[in-house]
Parts: C-alpha cells; sequence; structure tokens
C-alpha cells in the first residue's frame, strides 16, 4: 500500500495555532460569509456572487487608475501604461463574468427578483467612481447614493479631482502638444466637451508616431479601456435582455433602453474620431 504523502516532512508548515493563516490574510471568514440569499431560489447564490465578485474587481481598478492617475501628473508614463493594462485585463474578466450569469434563464431569475427590492447595479458606487474618474462626470448620478453621506463624499471628491483623461491631456500639454488653453483650464467637475483643439493635438501624434512615441502608447492605453468598456456594457445589455427582456429594472431605470443608451456614451472621443481623418 502507498503511504500517504504528508507535505510537513519535507518543511511545509502544517500548524497555524501561533501564525497567519491563508485564510486570515484574506480575511475568507468574512468574504464567504458574506452572501445572505433572500429567497430560497438556487440561482440567487449566482447572482450575489457575480456582484460581489465584480466589486471587487472594481475595487481594483480604481486602486490602479488612481495609481495611473498619479502617474501621469508626476510624468512617469511608463508606470501608468503597466497600470492602464492591467485596468483592461480586469474589464476582461468582467466581461467574461457575464458568461457565467447568462446561465440564468429567465425562469431563475423571476424566482427572486421581488426579494432584490429596489436595489440594482444602478446604484453600484465603485461603477460610478470608475465612470467618474475615466471622465464621464454627471453630477446628477451622485443622487443614488444621497442616503450614504460618506459615499457621497468620495464621489464628490472625485469630481473635484482632474480625470484621468484631463491629466492625459495635461501631460500632452507638458510634452509639446498645443492642447487648448480653455480644455486646460476647464471646470473638471463638470461632463467632457468634445474639442476640435484637443482631436487635432492627438491626430498630429497619429500622424507621426515615431516622434510622439510616449504620447501615442499613452492614447492607445486609453482607447485599450474604452474598448473593454464598451464590451462590458454591450454584454451587459445583452444579458439583461436575455434574462429579463424589456421589463423594467429593479432599481427603476428603464432597463434595457437605459443600458442602450449608455453604449453611446464616449469617454474620450477625440481618440476615435480622429481616426477618420488620419
Amino acid at each position: 500500500m502507498t503511504q500517504s504523502y504528508d507535505p510537513g516532512t519535507e518543511g511545509a508548515k502544517m500548524s497555524f495555532d501561533d501564525a497567519m493563516s491563508y485564510g486570515d490574510y484574506l480575511s475568507l471568514d468574512t468574504i464567504l460569509t458574506a452572501q445572505h440569499p433572500k429567497s430560497d431560489a438556487h440561482d440567487e447564490m449566482l447572482f450575489i456572487i457575480q456582484h460581489q465578485t465584480s466589486e471587487l474587481w472594481m475595487r481594483l481598478m480604481l486602486h490602479e487608475m488612481d495609481a495611473a492617475r498619479r502617474s501621469i501628473a508626476a510624468d512617469a508614463l511608463q508606470p501608468a501604461f503597466k497600470m492602464l493594462a492591467r485596468v483592461a485585463r480586469i474589464m476582461e474578466q468582467l466581461n467574461s463574468a457575464w458568461d457565467v450569469l447568462r446561465t440564468m434563464t429567465p425562469s431563475d431569475y423571476t424566482r427572486f427578483r421581488a426579494a432584490l427590492g429596489a436595489s440594482s447595479g444602478f446604484q453600484s458606487w465603485q461603477y460610478r467612481m470608475i465612470e467618474f474618474a475615466a471622465g464621464n462626470r454627471n453630477p446628477a448620478m451622485l443622487k443614488p447614493h444621497a442616503h450614504r453621506p460618506d459615499i457621497t463624499a468620495l464621489l464628490s471628491a472625485e469630481l473635484a479631482r482632474p480625470s484621468l483623461y484631463d491629466e492625459a491631456l495635461r501631460a500632452a500639454h507638458r510634452a509639446g502638444l498645443p492642447i487648448p488653453e480653455q480644455v486646460l483650464s476647464r471646470d473638471v467637475g463638470a461632463p467632457w466637451t468634445p474639442h476640435e483643439g484637443v482631436e487635432a493635438a492627438w491626430r498630429r501624434v497619429y500622424a507621426d508616431p515615431e516622434t510622439y512615441w510616449t504620447l501615442y502608447d499613452l492614447a492607445e492605453k486609453l482607447v485599450d479601456f474604452e474598448d473593454y468598456f464598451r464590451r462590458w456594457r454591450f454584454n451587459h445589455v445583452t444579458t439583461v435582455e436575455r434574462v429579463i427582456g424589456l421589463k423594467r429594472g429593479t432599481g427603476g431605470t428603464g432597463g434595457v433602453p437605459y443600458l442602450r443608451r449608455m453604449l453611446e456614451v464616449e469617454l474620450f472621443p477625440e481618440l476615435w474620431r480622429l481616426r477618420t481623418g488620419l
């Protein structure tokens, strides 16, 4: 008979009475007991974990986006490129998660939908923070968080800070691109308005990438981010339509029509529009 293998004989630590374990380090007791279904429907656990894991990935996105902006502001673009590349990979994970949720049928969802009350992903403050950080700034979207002064304060502070796109344009200006002064001095809390002068500046970069390679790389990292973000929104729309059709969302939005409207939002419009004129 083959003797059972004991990793302890080779030095693996097997007792954690006086040491931090894997579960301790990751606070797994907290994470794995944070699922509290409101019904006895089998698929509610899938729904909860889908959204909880998405929030964890968004937590990391915000961590990376914050560091990337600080790096860009300090003209340390190479570290920012790595962070932005990681954000794009995180978006891949978020996109893949829709494939799991789509295994839930309309019949499965209707068994627990009423238990959700008025709660909705529309109310995700981290998603709102990501949009604000990237540059899609709409002060009206503070309202769903008014019941949480702490979260409202975080979002308001974000609106007072230059967005990722604002910092990219300021870096481009410092590097010699003719970014219009009215763009550089704009109210950073206001929604972005496309500007022909910004598009012309980026077009110069794309017309001569060898001369402006670092800015060219920065621009493409931003396009990568928005590309994956658009895919996430599209997958969101198709998943919702597959599960609830054209019914209104639990949070009171128009559901699919509302999400389709969000597909039209552009984070970095000049970087997409310049391609037509090249």
